[in-house]
């Protein structure tokens, strides 16, 4: 998998005076990992969401420090965003080793074009969005497909055991979890007026006040 860079550069403002560096279009990011010293450092926020926007959670990060030579190889671990508008707060790094395995989470997503859901009383549902697995950097997939053409019955489910994926990946996730299936869902039911039912209303409605 590709590598993807981000530059950044060691942070000096800490604790609640970093709202200071976000009015200045800078976001605060930090950097851990096993055995490492962790670091406070900082970016800039549009090529911040850029690299967001790319990478997800999945993709391996090359972190450049401004004016020195050497890098960090890193996965996003953790995005904290402002409630109202969305906004990036900060940013969690992890740092990785290539040949170490790491724990991530993946996405799952739903491909294929199940013919059950040509019918509209029918209705596909996702029971589990992403996988935890672990295994070494390089093999982390950008995402997990999961294929409901193989879908034939209603009631039919996929559940963890079923995903297939490199021998070299471990999945973490009991086993028996759900992640997708076919339901029916019950369709509206509309009561029929019965013609004379409706007339005798109309002729209620049409009758003038004080008449009855």
């Amino acid at each position: 998998m590709d590598q993807i860079e981000l530059k950044v550069t060691k942070r000096e403002v800490l604790g609640k005076k970093v709202r200071f560096l976000r009015r200045q279009g800078i976001t605060p990011v930090h950097l851990f990992g096993h055995g490492i010293e962790s670091l406070s450092l900082q970016c800039d926020t549009v090529e911040l969401q850029q690299l967001l926007a790319e990478a997800g959670h999945t993709r391996i990060i090359s972190l450049k420090f401004d004016g020195k030579k050497g890098q960090r190889t890193a996965v996003v671990r953790e995005v904290q965003r402002e409630t109202r508008t969305d906004g990036i707060l900060h940013v969690d790094f992890y740092e990785v080793r290539m040949a170490e395995a790491v724990k991530v989470e993946v996405p799952i997503q739903l491909v294929g074009d199940s013919p059950l859901l040509k019918l509209k009383e029918n209705l596909l549902v996702q029971d589990l969005n992403s996988l935890t697995i672990e295994c070494l950097p390089a093999k982390i997939p950008a995402v997990i497909e999961v294929d409901t053409t193989a879908f034939t019955e209603i009631d039919q489910t996929v559940r963890v055991r079923d995903i297939e994926l490199d021998r070299e990946i471990s999945v973490l996730n009991d086993p028996d979890l759900l992640v997708a299936r076919i339901q029916s869902r019950p369709l509206e039911r509309i009561e029929e007026v019965v013609p004379e039912e409706a007339e005798a209303a109309e002729e209620m409605e049409a009758a003038p006040e004080g008449e009855g």
